[in-house]
């Protein structure tokens, strides 16, 4: 661990004294797993090497998690020591994952530290090689940062100064798939709710002080499951929401036991998270073959497929987790935006993203839209992310997911093209934006803060912001 005194002393005593804000990102995509930026200042819709780019900090490994952003700390983690690049992958016994806490104005890192790894692991190859061994994004109560390792336990950190406060075991079972684990924590009324889906067969809720088990719920219900909880306010309660094969559930977030559920036909495995507007649930069917959609409203008790449910669609994201604005629901597969009716489950349109590679690209790129001509939608494949990572992945999918600011949808392919699109009455594509200097694996969900926004290459985390 090492720390950059020029910013330490000023920036613990704001870390310290501050709580989280509106503006601050604090989990995986944002504010409850929206994926929506409330802020009122806007990123940019144009950056390369030399324009919009405010810092690059490089990581000492790749990875698929999300950076999170709280006050003037980004907190982002990896891995390190084995299959992080080099062509020889090395020993697995030298695996360590990483956590990395850079400053927010200068990239700077403040704290970092190094933890062995929980051995028996999974070799690096096959599918496993597109996931990799750092793909749950942390998340902070904005005193302490809580990262999931997997099989390794969930550790939390000191948010200021980097002290490790407590590690946990929450499971150590590996993937029978060998795609690995990739679900993330989330935070809740003092506790660190983690999905052990893979790890454990379990959701289990740590305190969030001392890393002491709350409850713990296990189930092979949870099995081939790689996404993230959400909360949801609905008849004067909150609902633990989430979605497992086959089915999304509401749970109670004080005790892990379920309160109700509804099936998704056809769905065998879950991979796109859950996400909410107000207290409709959008949850999305994942596996071979699959494609559904339902919209479920939130509070109900049961099976509540026959009182609940609002619609069901097929038009459905399979890996990315989608984004609502403005009653619409747009998700990206195959370079392809489709948005729905929130109301209906009915495609309104669907526009293809173009261009690929080189510098930023100028405004107004050539942009085809779609009408309606049915209902089946475009549909991705596979779970993982970060294919290549030391030579051994299968590469060529893209596991990112769409975020928004204002009217504008960012979304970063594998390949390291970020798209910029506006939308509204129709989608217009108004950039395709990329660092020439690094066309590595762009696998992670980009994050939004106050106007600058924070994108994760295999090797580096950059920060995008309008110069003054």
């Amino acid at each position: 661990m090492f720390v950059r005194n020029l910013h330490f002393s000023l920036s613990l005593f704001f870390v310290l004294t501050a709580s989280v804000t509106a503006a601050d990102w604090t989990r995986f995509r944002g504010p409850n797993g929206s994926g929506v930026s409330p802020d009122q200042t806007k990123p940019p819709t144009i950056w390369s090497d030399s324009e919009n780019v405010k810092w690059k900090a490089k990581l000492p490994g790749p990875g698929l998690s999300c950076p999170i952003v709280i006050g003037d700390r980004v907190v982002i983690t990896c891995w390190s020591g084995y299959a992080d690049g080099a062509e020889n992958p090395g020993s697995l016994e030298d695996l360590q994952r990483n956590v990395v806490c850079v400053h927010r104005q200068t990239g700077d890192v403040l704290w970092s530290h190094e933890e062995p790894a929980l051995l028996p692991e999974d070799t690096f190859g096959g599918m496993f090689a597109q996931n990799g061994y750092a793909s749950h994004t942390p998340a902070t109560d904005g005193e302490r940062v809580y990262v999931f390792f997997g099989k390794t336990g969930v550790l939390a950190f000191d948010l200021g100064d980097g002290r490790k406060l407590w590690q946990e075991s929450v499971g150590e079972n590996l993937e029978g798939k060998r795609w690995g684990s990739a679900s993330s924590p989330i935070v809740h009324a003092g506790m660190v709710i983690v999905p052990a889906f893979i790890e454990g067969d379990a959701l289990v809720a740590l305190d969030g002080k001392t890393g002491k088990v709350t409850w713990r719920q296990e189930t092979p219900g949870y099995r081939s499951n790689w996404s993230t909880p959400i909360l949801v306010e609905a008849n004067d309660r909150t609902d633990l929401v989430l979605a497992v094969p086959g089915e999304v559930w509401g749970l109670n977030p004080t005790s892990g036991k379920l309160r109700w559920y509804c099936e998704i036909p056809g769905a065998d495995d879950a991979r796109a998270s859950v996400i909410a507007h107000g207290e409709i649930v959008i949850a999305m069917g994942g596996g071979r073959g699959s494609s559904t959609a339902i919209a479920v409203r939130a509070g109900g008790k049961g099976d509540v497929k026959e009182t609940h449910q609002i619609w069901e669609g097929r038009d459905a994201s399979k890996i990315g987790t989608p984004v609502i604005r403005d009653s619409q629901l747009y998700m990206v597969n195959n370079k392809v935006v489709t948005s729905v009716d929130m109301k209906t489950g009915k495609r309104i349109g669907q526009a293809r993203l173009t261009g690929s590679g080189g510098a930023a690209a100028a405004s107004g790129d050539s942009y085809r839209e779609e009408r309606p001509r049915g209902e089946r939608g475009q549909g991705g494949r596979g779970q993982g992310g970060g294919g290549g990572f030391g030579g051994g992945g299968m590469g060529g999918q893209d596991y990112s997911s769409p975020v928004i600011a204002g009217n504008n949808l960012y979304w970063a392919s594998r390949a390291g093209d970020v798209y910029v699109v506006e939308l509204g009455e129709s989608m217009k594509q108004v950039a395709r934006n990329s660092f020439d200097s690094d066309r590595g694996e762009y696998s992670s969900t980009p994050a939004i803060s106050n106007g600058e926004l924070f994108i994760r290459s295999a090797t580096s985390l950059y920060c995008v912001a309008n110069k003054e």
